[in-house]
């Protein structure tokens, strides 16, 4: 034992002992065990009884790691409900196909995952047979966030359901001429089976705990009942080394989500060799999620294992288990048992005493095919914990092996994950293995069959019989019929219209102003969810805070430090408000689970999301990409965008790519508005094409983009005329002539078209006046609301010229007849407004804030990125010289005048 005077002082040295004779007999107890029983007997002594102190509710430090074996025994296992034997035919068949479809695909170089459903299938089997509710159930049924690379297995089961036939199955990869089945779990590409996108890793686990805790949010506002519904998370033990797959533990747990299982397949192998080569994935995921709150069970070895125990009277067997390797097990796996004995057994005399005892037979079962996680009793024992369990969510480390039943030629291999196909004797050889009935003539032309036992087969009766009792088919996305979302009263966007007079207001602010409006709409204003990620004093939303509420499943059980003024920090368990934290991936995954509630759970609900524009496509633009496969629906809105708008903060907050981002996604529309009246506009438009009447052959599935600035500015009335709101959605519109703005030029003046997004319209209406007044100019200004879909309209009519029908760009529509060349300036680097210069028939050219931002005043950045107005006035000068429309020497007089 350690001598007692070299512990260090702990937390407990500050507490007074108020008996230190009985402290010391306990001590001396300890210390009489480990001497004459052995340090393991006291390591035991200690451990079982924190589990005692931490059951009987005793307030200690929670045990993070146990033994390196099941969490429930077997003599405390329930008994398996349902037919195995039947249950084991219907896994069996959908091993074979999953096999057969990726075997079959790969002659043609698509490619495909083999060993990961290999290793998993008893964790969805058991999960199909007796757990997940479908949509028909209460609630709204479970959400299934399948893993990415299982997707054949699922694809099967959908087969032997009759959902899928061979034709789709042939398919699989192979998507260009339809019918086809897309790689990985996608909505966007088979809309009615997926749900979920999971492949990009780290995010399905994210969404899910969000999914759950959103669950929570739709039943505590009454906006549905959906208790009974529980999302479960199948992860690869590999994926949790990305960031993104724990983020959001302390979350769940904080909030109780025990409507939440994480199912993690520990097949202790990544893509390239084992996950933890010289540690244990398992036990390091376990401290991991005890330490963050969570329920915790493990399903690491088959009933095989259970003679071994009852044998390790010492405990020399679990001593071993925990200190051997991830890498060592995986040899193990491929070795013979004259290895094992040697190697495993021969550590401890204890331990080769007992390899005396056990049969070759009996090691290589145990080594080579007993997994918990095989093993559908196990399983089953661990869901119906699972469920059971309140006040935690629970994660599930259930311990398989990569391409089980594969063959020799796959299992545990370090080079399984790239393995895309089994030759004819494979299949042969895993047939006899799985007991199936097909015949080795079956095999034509080296081809290998689908089977399929009949669709009044007692396997396909039992299956649709267990999934009907459930609430229908899993996976499955579900479209529903929802009437279209009443348009809110014109009022709040028609305010707007006659501008801010000589009030200055940043067009952030106009954007909050009218959501407050919208949220008090007595039809649809329950239906907004605001999401924000601890910014909302910054975007001036705490106006939001007493009104609203922000969400909390505990209500607020303090009282707030500002609870005596108007705009109090108050939480509601009712609160309409996602105040998510300094966590911009958080508070996506609360917009993706908002933006398609609509098909989960048949709420059609109206997310907006407000954050930095530089943190949030930047940070999370894998998300949007999964928002956009979700066919997710609300406003993402980037609020003190721009490169130079956001006066000292530098280079890390100077937004000037965002929108060349958000261009990528073919979901995203993205605006860059210039007035608080285009915000109306074009929020008016978003909310009639996702939630109102869709016009014909429109996409409804899409989210919109609006980039928004803090920059307090004079707000101009809309323009009168008709089609001012049609060409604000179609990306451009002329906000004013020179004669318009009442600029003095001269008679026959040179023209020049200016063409402003987003705040640097304000500059090209200083270079209006100047080079009106300073050098005899004549410019129009344009407000380019949105260059990406001026863009996206001119894509589609040059796809349509291929098609032989005759359409003109609404871009060039637009700027038919303007006279002079064409000068396009942002708060962007250039290649945003140059998104449309291919489309322009006059002369082109742009300005951009290129390169990386700065701490300076607005006027400062603009000048060193040269976007100001006087930058602009010299590019104009030099675009019209090149023209012979001004003088050459105008050019050099206007840079030294204005000190460029």
């Amino acid at each position: 034992m350690t001598d007692p005077k070299a512990i260090q002082p702990s937390a407990l040295d500050q507490l007074p002992d108020r008996d230190p004779e009985e402290t010391a007999e306990w001590q001396a107890s300890l210390d009489a065990v480990a001497r004459e029983a052995g340090p393991h007997r006291a390591a035991y002594l200690m451990r079982r009884t924190l589990e005692r102190a931490e059951a009987g509710g005793v307030a200690l430090p929670k045990l993070l790691e146990t033994d390196y074996v099941n969490t429930i025994p077997t003599s405390a296992e329930p008994g398996l409900p349902g037919d195995p034997e039947v249950e084991a035919r219907i896994t069996a068949w959908n091993r074979w196909n999953a096999a057969a479809m990726v075997t079959r695909g790969a002659k043609h170089g698509v490619g495909g995952h083999i060993a990961t459903f290999a290793s998993a299938a008893w964790l969805y089997e058991t999960g199909f047979n007796h757990f997940f509710k479908g949509k028909e159930a209460d609630g709204s049924g479970d959400q299934l966030y399948i893993q990415g690379h299982a997707s054949p297995g699922i694809y099967a089961r959908a087969f032997l359901d009759g959902r899928l036939d061979e034709a789709h199955l042939d398919n699989f990869r192979q998507e260009a001429g339809g019918n086809g089945l897309p790689s990985y779990p996608h909505p966007r590409r088979l809309p009615w089976l997926w749900e979920f996108p999971t492949v990009s890793m780290g995010l399905g686990p994210l969404s899910a705990i969000y999914q759950a805790r959103f669950n929570r949010y739709l039943t505590n506002r009454s906006i549905k009942d959906v208790s009974a519904s529980h999302v479960w998370a199948f992860l690869g033990d590999g994926e949790m080394d990305e960031p993104e797959s724990t983020a959001a533990l302390a979350l769940a747990a904080r909030e109780e989500l025990d409507n939440l299982t994480f199912v993690i397949n520990c097949n202790l192998q990544r893509l390239d060799g084992p996950v933890r080569a010289n540690f244990k994935i398992v036990q390091e995921l376990e401290a991991q999620f005890r330490g963050a709150g969570w329920n915790v069970i493990k399903t690491l070895w088959g009933t095989a294992w259970d003679e071994l125990f009852q044998l390790d009277t010492t405990g020399a067997l679990v001593r071993r288990l925990r200190e051997v390797p991830d890498a060592q097990i995986q040899t193990y796996q491929t070795r013979g048992a004259a290895y094992i004995r040697e190697d495993f057994f021969g550590k401890d005399p204890a331990l080769a005493e007992m390899a005396k005892l056990l049969s070759d037979d009996k090691i290589l079962e145990c080594f080579h095919l007993s997994r918990g996680g095989h093993e559908a009793r196990k399983v089953y024992a661990a869901y119906r914990a699972a469920v059971e369990h309140k006040g935690a969510p629970t994660v599930i480390l259930a311990q398989t092996v990569k391409g089980h039943t594969l063959g020799e030629g796959f299992a545990s291999k370090n080079a399984n994950h790239q393995m895309k196909k089994l030759s004819v004797d494979e299949f042969k050889t895993m047939r006899d293995l799985l007991e199936l009935p097909i015949k080795d003539s079956d095999f034509a032309d080296g081809v290998v069959p689908y089977g399929h036992p009949g669709a009044d087969s007692p396997e396909v009766r039992y299956l649709q019989e267990r999934r009907a009792a459930l609430g229908g088919p899993a996976p499955a996305r579900r479209t529903h019929a929802l009437a279209p979302l009443p348009a809110p009263a014109e009022k709040a966007f028609a305010s707007f219209d006659k501008g801010s007079g000589s009030q200055n207001v940043a067009t952030t602010m106009a954007f909050v102003r009218l959501v407050k409006d919208l949220v008090r709409d007595k039809e649809t204003g329950r239906r907004w969810v605001p999401i924000v990620p601890d910014e909302a004093r910054t975007f001036g939303m705490e106006s939001l805070f007493p009104s609203l509420g922000i969400y909390s499943p505990k209500g607020q059980t303090y009282e707030p430090v500002d609870r005596d003024q108007l705009m109090y920090y108050k939480e509601a368990e009712n609160g309409q408000i996602l105040n998510e934290g300094i966590t911009e991936a958080g508070s996506m995954a609360d917009f993706i689970a908002a933006s398609t509630a609509y098909a989960t759970h048949g709420e059609a609900m109206i997310p907006f999301y407000i954050f930095y524009s530089m943190f949030g496509w930047q940070r999370t633009a894998d998300q949007m990409w999964q928002l956009g496969d979700q066919l997710g629906r609300g406003f993402l809105v980037g609020a003190t965008a721009g490169r130079t708008t956001l006066t000292g903060e530098g280079l890390q907050h100077a937004d000037g790519h965002s929108p060349v981002i958000a261009a990528t996604n073919p979901a995203a529309l993205t605006y860059d508005p210039a007035f608080a009246y285009e915000i109306a506009v074009i929020v008016r438009e978003g909310l009639r094409r996702m939630y109102g009447e869709a016009k014909p052959g429109e996409d409804q599935n899409v989210f919109y983009y609006l980039t928004v600035y803090n920059e307090p500015m004079p707000q101009p009335a809309k323009p009168a005329g008709l089609g001012v709101d049609e060409a604000i959605v179609k990306g451009l519109y002329r906000f004013n002539t020179a004669e318009s703005a009442g600029v003095t030029a001269p008679a026959n003046a040179p023209r020049i078209q200016l063409l402003g997004s987003g705040t640097a319209i304000h500059w090209a209406l200083q270079a209006q006046r100047l080079l009106a007044e300073e050098w005899g100019v004549a410019a129009d200004v344009w407000s380019a609301t949105s260059w990406s879909e001026l863009r996206r309209d001119a894509l589609e009519a040059d796809a349509a010229l291929l098609r032989g029908e005759e359409r003109v760009p609404y871009v060039r529509q637009a700027l038919h007849g303007a006279e002079g060349p064409v000068l396009a300036v942002s708060d962007y680097m250039r290649q945003v407004p140059d998104q449309i210069a291919q489309w322009v028939e006059q002369d082109w050219s742009s300005l951009g804030a290129d390169g990386f931002g700065l701490s300076d005043t607005r006027e400062a950045a603009r000048r060193h990125f040269g976007v100001d107005a006087q930058s602009i006035v010299v590019a104009a000068l030099a675009q019209l010289a090149a023209r012979g429309e001004v003088k050459a020497a105008s050019v050099k007089e206007a840079r030294e005048k204005y000190g460029l």
